[in-house]
C-alpha cells in the first residue's frame, strides 16, 4: 500500500491580529495592486510606469472638480454601505441595496415630475418622505418573509433588484422626454423644481454633508443604543436572543426597514442632488460594491469611510488610465478587477496563514 503523501503547505487560522498589522497587510496589498496595474499598463501602452501612477492620481486630484466628484462618489458608495451594515451585523445578507436605492430614486423622480407646479419646498419634502418610504418598503418585504416563513434573504433581496430595475425602465418610457427617446432626460431643467440647493459653491457638498451625518448616526446607533445591541445579539445567535427575551422577528423587520430607508436616501441624493434625472443605471452598481465596503470595513462605519474612499479612488484612477491612453472602458474595468482581487486576497492573509507541514509538526510536538 502506498503511503498518502501529505501536502507541503496547509492553511492555519490566525489568532487575533493587532489592527495596525492587519492594515499594514492591506496597505501592502494596495501597493502590489498598483504595481501590477502599472506593469500591465506599461506593457499595453508602452508608457513610463511613473506616468501611469501620475495618471491614477490625476484621475481624482487633478482639479477641484475631480476632487469633489471623488468625494461625491465616495459618499454615495458609503451611504449604501452604511445602509447594508446593520443587516449584515444581524447576519441578514441584504444583497438588495441596488434595488432599494433605485426604489428611492424612482419615488424622488415621480415627485419631481408629477408635482412640478408645486413650490420647491413642498416637492423636496415629498421627495424625502416618499424616497425613504419606498426604500423601506423594498427592504421590509424580504424581511417579512424571512421572519415569518424563513425564506432565503439573499435570493429574495437579489430578485427585488431586478423588479426595481424593470420598474425604472418602464417609467423611463412613460415619462420619456423628448418623446420617442426612451429616456427621461434632465427633470425640470428650467424651474429646478426638486433640485437640492447648492452650498459652498458645489452641488455635491450637501450630499457629502448628509452622508457624513448619517455615518456618525450609524456609528452611534450600532454601538451605543439598545437596537444596536439587539442587532449584535441576533447576529451572534438567534437562539440566545430569543432566550434573553429579544423578539427576533421584530428586530429583523425593523433593521431591514432602516436599511432600506437609508438606501432610499441614497436614491434621493442621486436624483435630487446630483443627476436630476432617472435611469436604470443611476445607482451604477454601488449596491453590490457596497457589500465589499461593509465587509472590508468590518461593519465599522469609521473604517468604511476609508474603504469607500480607497475603492472609488482606485476605480477612478483605472478609468483615467483607459481614457488618457485611448483604451476602451473595459480596460478600466480590468484594472479595477485586478485591484479588487488584491484587496480581497489581503483578507485571506489577515485571517489565515500558510504553514509548512514539517514546521507545524514540530510546533505540535
Amino acid at each position: 500500500m502506498f503511503k498518502k503523501k501529505e501536502p507541503l503547505f496547509h492553511i492555519v487560522k490566525r489568532g487575533e491580529m493587532p489592527w495596525y498589522f492587519s492594515w499594514g497587510v492591506r496597505a501592502a496589498g494596495i501597493v502590489l495592486a498598483l504595481l501590477c496595474c502599472a506593469l500591465i499598463s506599461t506593457l499595453v501602452t508602452s508608457e513610463n510606469p511613473i506616468g501611469i501612477f501620475a495618471t491614477i492620481i490625476d484621475g481624482s486630484f487633478g482639479s477641484g472638480r475631480k476632487f469633489m466628484t471623488l468625494l461625491q462618489n465616495t459618499s454615495m458608495l458609503l451611504c449604501i454601505a452604511l445602509a447594508l451594515t446593520p443587516a449584515f451585523k444581524m447576519r441578514f445578507w441584504n444583497i438588495g441595496g441596488e434595488g432599494q436605492a433605485l426604489a428611492g430614486a424612482l419615488a424622488s423622480a415621480a415627485c419631481m415630475i408629477l408635482m412640478k407646479n408645486q413650490p420647491n419646498a413642498v416637492v423636496i419634502s415629498c421627495m424625502i418622505v416618499t424616497s425613504l418610504a419606498a426604500g423601506a418598503l423594498w427592504g421590509a418585504v424580504p424581511a417579512f418573509f424571512k421572519a415569518k416563513f424563513g425564506t432565503n434573504e439573499t435570493l429574495f433581496t437579489l430578485m427585488m433588484n431586478y423588479v426595481a430595475i424593470q420598474l425604472v425602465a418602464y417609467f423611463s418610457v412613460v415619462w420619456e422626454n423628448p418623446r420617442g427617446s426612451g429616456n427621461i432626460g434632465v427633470i425640470n431643467p428650467n424651474s429646478h423644481i426638486g433640485w437640492f440647493p447648492e452650498i459652498l459653491g458645489s452641488k455635491y457638498a450637501l450630499n457629502i454633508i448628509i452622508v457624513a451625518l448619517v455615518t456618525v448616526g450609524m456609528y452611534i446607533y450600532l454601538n451605543y443604543t439598545k437596537h444596536g445591541y439587539e442587532i449584535s445579539v441576533v447576529g451572534e445567535s438567534e437562539r440566545t436572543a430569543r432566550y434573553i427575551g429579544i423578539k427576533v422577528d421584530r428586530v429583523i423587520i425593523r433593521t431591514m426597514v432602516l436599511s432600506g430607508a437609508i438606501c432610499g436616501l441614497a436614491g434621493l441624493l442621486l436624483v435630487g442632488g446630483t443627476n436630476h434625472t432617472l435611469n436604470a443605471a443611476i445607482v451604477d452598481g454601488r449596491g453590490f460594491t457596497a457589500v465589499m465596503v461593509s465587509w472590508l470595513g468590518k461593519f465599522n462605519p469609521i473604517w468604511m469611510i476609508l474603504t469607500s474612499f480607497l475603492l472609488v479612488f482606485l476605480g477612478r484612477g483605472a478609468g483615467e488610465i483607459a481614457t488618457d491612453f485611448g483604451l476602451n472602458a473595459s480596460y478600466g474595468d480590468i484594472l479595477t478587477g485586478i485591484i479588487l482581487f488584491f484587496i480581497i486576497g489581503c483578507e485571506f492573509f489577515i485571517n489565515y496563514k500558510l504553514s509548512l507541514t514539517k514546521v507545524s509538526r514540530k510546533e505540535e510536538k
